[in-house]
């Protein structure tokens, strides 16, 4: 046994801002001297590795196109140009992290193309060595922008060299990224330099803290159900949020047993009540291998029902298209719209070509799925739950759309990020391992997230007075995905997040008496860490505080002008359910019944737990069944392929047209790489066009108001 004081040992641990790459990676050396001679503000954290004066930069206009002279800059964390003449303001001293227009961050860049004269073309991988001097430099961006830069002749031949070089070799580093929510150092000083934190336009509820759960179950009027804690510290399933909504009928030691039945213990729990009294939850498929006690099927079955004596089981995987052909069908589309030469919005073998990549069908398919149980949780007081292998995917895209169609709130900044963070974020969804900002993740990508936004702008195109956010914001949001400045969209669930921001600065200590101990240096700020000089902890920004990612000018352009805002109705509570409810105790009267939701029709369930005799087959004997011969004639008249009865509250509800001519594609997102798409996109939005009409009104009332001082009458002019 050790003994004496000298017993103890320290081990080296590099600082998180100090990464070490794999063996063999070149390591772009960093320019101090170019960061200090350029007028380039760099963020806490990050070096310039290598710049090029005098780089032409093309752009689109209004009306025509163009160059912008500038500096080409790249940088350990982003590529960034920087015109010579530049108007941008930032808010108030705060860092605007990204340009939008001249920034791209380093996990966002799809390939870059070199470009000479003779003529030759090289795309440069990870791994390729330029050899010769390139004249023009294209960087092709995830986020379907192109990149393109000039270099002069007169001597910059050198320097052009060396950038598109630089640009390569960070991307070498790049693609065996550090931890991610170690890129940007928050809780640094560089050279006195820290970011401020942004401000939050749009209050939005995180749905990390039990009071925001309890809010939102004020604000739908769930009396019947209360936050259960069970899962505060992530030891009853990882994937889970801390908090969520059950029954309150159901304790927590009742809740307990019921874990282990389900894929990755993601039991059904309450996404959304209808003010008509329905109840839309979510849950992962049954664990068919666990072997259950009777009590353990009735606490199942408790969940399940909701306090209703109907439950609809939605299979989402049904009728909707699974993550790898998700992820084809978007790799189809950027192959498509990023080819200059391919890009023809009317021409019919481009738009043969666009319907080859599938992704307008799969965007229709979920708005009909979303507004198909939609109306059937406005027919009927019901619980409907959503069911999905492991309920961390399509289960986030149609739990989402579904109260973007049928509540009001989800259609402003403050209602639709809260349901972004609660049915997406807080709710388990694998954003980096389906976005692929680490390489060795590239296999698990597929943009579900993405095809929720699509659908959504589906839905602005067809009801642009029902949202208070504009085109504009959805397309930052798009965007601001591709940056993994921001812990919202950079982690796979809310424990993963826990960890990233609450890293510290710790080495090791081992003592014979103690063991191994983590210690933290307190009396310095931590290069990429999340501590602040005084030890306590300092929290990656969320996507949503956008003066952090947007200027001023940007966020004007966020907010609807012909938005109508409606007023809510009172909720019923569960007090006062309209006549067709059955809000009933299911389990005393013994009237349940289970339906499934199959290609727009409902098919009544004999067995749908997987434990009970005969069910083992449960899907393939759902499918087998006769919905003729099961259901009787108001059964029957629960079919929603064409819902004809009364929707309570209608004039809430956004039932989109689906046919070929009304789903478009989103142009400005998918083909801003095209310049031709550019002109006609700059050339018109919704605030620029209100503007004008506000305009043309005040024109027309000074001209009627001088005809009323003239004596002139200005109804018989108009007659």
């Amino acid at each position: 046994m050790l003994s004496g004081s000298r017993s103890s040992f320290d081990v080296k641990q590099h600082q998180p801002g100090q990464y070490m790459p794999p063996k063999g990676t070149k390591i772009p050396e960093i320019s101090e001297q170019k960061s200090r001679n350029l007028a380039f503000k760099c963020l806490p954290g990050e070096h310039v590795y290598e710049a090029a004066v005098n780089v032409r930069k093309s752009v689109s206009y209004k009306d025509s196109s163009g160059f912008v002279p500038g500096t080409l800059c790249c940088t350990n964390l982003r590529v960034a140009f920087r015109p010579e003449r530049t108007h941008a303001v930032e808010d108030n001293g705060s860092t605007i992290i990204l340009s939008g227009e001249h920034d791209v961050a380093l996990p966002c860049i799809e390939k870059i193309l070199a470009v000479n004269s003779l003529p030759k073309t090289k795309v440069l991988t990870a791994n390729t060595t330029l050899k010769f001097i390139p004249e023009e430099l294209l960087i092709y961006c995830r986020d379907f922008r192109i990149m393109h830069f000039y270099f002069n002749q007169s001597g910059l031949e050198t320097q052009a060299f060396r950038i598109t070089n630089s640009i390569s070799q960070a991307l070498q580093v790049c693609s065996a990224l550090m931890p991610i929510e170690r890129a940007v150092p928050w809780s640094v000083e560089n050279g006195g330099g820290s970011l401020k934190k942004g401000s939050v336009d749009f209050p939005t509820l995180l749905f990390e803290t039990s009071m925001d759960w309890e809010n939102e179950l004020k604000r739908i009027g769930a009396l019947d159900w209360r936050v259960s804690p069970i899962n505060e510290r992530f030891d009853t399933s990882a994937s889970l949020s801390k908090y969520f909504l059950v029954p309150s009928k159901v304790l927590d030691t009742e809740l307990k047993r019921t874990f282990a039945h389900f894929n990755e213990r993601r039991i059904p729990r309450l996404s959304w009540r209808h003010p008509g009294g329905s109840d839309l939850l979510r849950a992962a498929n049954f664990q068919p291998n666990t072997d259950p006690e009777k009590e353990d099927l009735r606490f199942v079955e408790m969940l399940m029902f909701a306090n209703h004596s109907q439950c609809v089981i939605v299979d989402t995987v049904d009728e909707l298209p699974n993550l790898a052909e998700i992820q084809m069908s978007y790799l189809k589309l950027r192959s498509l719209c990023m080819n200059e030469n391919s890009v023809a919005g009317s021409d019919e073998k481009w738009l043969s070509s666009l319907e080859g990549t599938h992704w307008l069908d799969y965007v229709r398919s979920c708005l009909k799925k979303a507004s198909d149980i939609s109306c059937l949780i406005a027919e009927r007081c019901r619980s409907v739950v959503l069911q999905e292998v492991d309920d961390r995917d399509l289960n986030c895209l149609l739990a989402a759309l579904i109260q973007v169609i049928s509540d009001p709130h989800a259609r402003t900044f403050s209602g639709f990020q809260s349901l972004v963070q609660k049915e997406w974020v807080a709710a388990g969804h694998p954003f980096r391992q389906r976005f692929g900002i680490l390489k060795e993740m590239e296999k698990d990508q597929s943009p579900v997230f993405h095809l929720f936004l699509d659908c959504v702008w589906q839905l602005l195109q067809q009801f642009p007075a029902s949202f208070e956010f504009t085109e504009m914001y959805l397309t930052a949001m798009h965007d601001i995905t591709y940056q993994p400045f921001f812990s919202t969209f950079i982690y796979n669930c809310q424990w993963e997040r826990g960890r990233g921001n609450q890293r510290q600065n710790c080495g090791q200590m081992y003592t014979p008496i103690n063991g191994w101990r983590d210690f933290t240096s307190h009396g310095r700020h931590m290069k990429g860490g999340d501590l602040s000089s005084d030890g306590t902890s300092s929290r990656s920004p969320s996507v949503w505080e956008w003066s952090l990612s947007c200027s001023h000018q940007q966020r004007a352009q966020f907010r609807n002008p012909v938005y109508k805002r409606i007023q809510h109705p009172e909720h019923s509570n569960g007090n006062c359910v309209p006549s067709n409810t059955d809000k009933v105790d299911p389990f005393s009267s013994g009237t349940c019944a289970v339906y499934l939701l199959q290609k727009g029709c409902l098919t009544l369930q004999t067995q749908f737990l997987p434990w009970k005799a005969a069910s083992n087959q449960r899907r393939g004997a759902r499918r087998a069944q006769s919905s003729e011969s099961l259901l009787s004639d108001h059964e029957r008249s629960l079919r929603i392929i064409k819902p004809t009865f009364t929707i309570p509250h209608s004039g809430q509800m956004l039932l989109p047209l689906l046919t070929s001519p009304r789903i478009h594609l989103w142009r400005r997102c998918y083909l801003r790489g095209s310049s031709d798409v550019q002109l006609v996109a700059s050339t018109s939005t919704s605030t620029s066009l209100a503007k004008e009409l506000q305009l043309l009104q005040e024109k027309l009332f000074r001209h009627l108001s001088g005809k009323t001082t003239s004596g002139t009458d200005p109804q018989a002019d108009r007659t």
